[in-house]
């Protein structure tokens, strides 16, 4: 069977669905047991010139960016931007792009997640290439077409500039803490739980849907779940997987111009936590609230699928003024305008409500099959010593059971969070 990444980046992959030629956006995935040495060759042919922006914080360009930089240094003008604790919001990557040469041909990060997601946007912003040196195996964002940044208190995924170049040295991977590793196995986890919910919104609502990003996935995540435990020892033909899995995540969400085969109630859910977590608390690592929140949707999920006759929905109850009351103003009217485009009024819940009657057995007959189930991604995760309840993720049981209300709110996806709520049938 041909590698699907290989296949990718040759422009050779075959939908499954509609049988046209794929390709990656990214022209370079390079994933090896160590790339000392490498650096330039890799570079070099991606790049239209000479002066490069190497993007990092203070840990990334310890572990990594010092050695690229350096490395870098014997071809290219490279300036050093080296962050302090960043976040992923909009003032961080105004003041980056701002401060950064006018005269800069290529941004190259160093790091994961958070300078990642800031690396792309300042790279849109300037209208140059973007290429990225992994330091953990922590999440699937790095050849995503999406960035999640903050803006005016609300965490948004927003379209940003895929990757040119996306280098892994897998033994540096190997280093990274045991929690950023158990990180992107729970990142990785929400591939069933995402697919349930993206198929639900195609079944009941009529919203495209895609089965290419999961047909990427199949054969790796399968061997990365088969091989969880190994991850914590360093194993790396286990990181690989995950490695994998991960990358192909990314490419899937590119391909299909958002995050939508990625991202849905789980990362509600998730980032519900982020927005709400009481000041001077520290915040779990992104992928551990994703491996939590995706138990609660597969628990959710399973639940509500389980039932032999549909559920009955109504009217949504929530209203703007519940929502300015409960977010305040600015960040309550951002998410009234997410919440109406799926709100449902009284003719709209009957609709519904009769369609849900009409298809009820065909709908879970598509969905189940797609799941991984609860109790199976709780023994994956746990075998690799990964979180599992809330309360690891210092997250008080009032704020979880808010976010079980509320997430729905952040995002106009409709997942069985929205189900549940408009069934009255309760989320937990």
């Amino acid at each position: 069977m041909a590698d699907p990444l290989a296949s990718l980046l040759a422009g050779t992959y075959r939908d499954p669905q509609t049988g046209e030629l794929l390709a990656a956006e990214t022209r370079s995935v390079v994933i090896a047991d160590s790339l000392a040495g490498d650096e330039v060759e890799l570079v070099t042919p991606l790049v239209p010139g000479r002066r490069l922006a190497l993007i990092a914080d203070r840990i990334t360009f310890a572990v990594l960016g010092e050695r690229v930089a350096e490395a870098l240094a014997g071809r290219f003008e490279v300036e050093r931007v080296i962050l302090d604790a960043p976040h992923a919001d909009a003032a961080t990557v105004e003041r980056i792009t701002h401060g950064l040469d006018p005269r800069t041909d290529a941004v190259i990060a160093v790091g994961s997640g958070t300078i990642n997601d800031l690396s792309k946007m300042v790279a849109l912003a300037r209208a140059c290439p973007q290429l990225v040196f992994a330091t953990a195996p922590s999440m699937n964002g790095y050849t995503s077409v999406s960035a999640s940044i903050t803006s005016d208190g609300v965490k948004r995924s927003v379209r940003a500039r895929t990757p040119v170049g996306v280098f892994f040295d897998l033994r540096v991977l190997a280093a990274a803490p045991l929690r950023l590793i158990r990180a992107g196995l729970g990142d990785s986890a929400c591939r069933s739980t995402a697919q349930a919910d993206w198929l639900l919104a195609h079944l009941v609502l009529d919203r495209p849907y895609r089965e290419a990003p999961f047909a990427l996935l199949a054969a790796d995540e399968a061997a990365l779940f088969g091989q969880a435990g190994a991850l914590v020892s360093g194993d790396l033909v286990a990181l690989r997987h995950l490695v994998r899995t991960l990358v192909l995540s990314g490419v899937g969400m590119t391909l299909c111009g958002g995050s939508f085969p990625a991202s849905q109630g789980e990362h509600l859910l998730g980032h519900y936590l982020e927005m709400r977590q009481p000041a001077g608390q520290p915040l779990a690592f992104h992928g551990e609230q994703i491996g939590v929140c995706t138990l609660t949707m597969a628990a959710l999920q399973e639940r509500m699928l389980a039932a032999d006759r549909a559920p009955v929905v109504f009217a949504t109850a929530a209203t703007r003024e519940d929502l300015v009351d409960h977010w305040g103003p600015g960040i309550g009217e951002a998410c009234w305008l997410e919440l109406a485009g799926k709100r449902l009024d009284r003719d709209g819940a009957e609709a519904l409500s009769a369609r849900l009657a009409r298809d009820w057995d065909r709908i879970r007959a598509r969905i189940v099959p797609v799941q991984v189930g609860a109790a199976a991604l709780r023994a994956v995760l746990a075998t690799a010593g990964a979180m599992l309840a809330p309360a690891e993720l210092g997250c008080t049981e009032a704020l979880f059971a808010d976010a079980l209300v509320h997430a729905r709110e952040i995002r106009n996806r409709y997942t069985f969070l929205d189900l549940a709520a408009d069934a009255r049938s309760g989320p937990a």
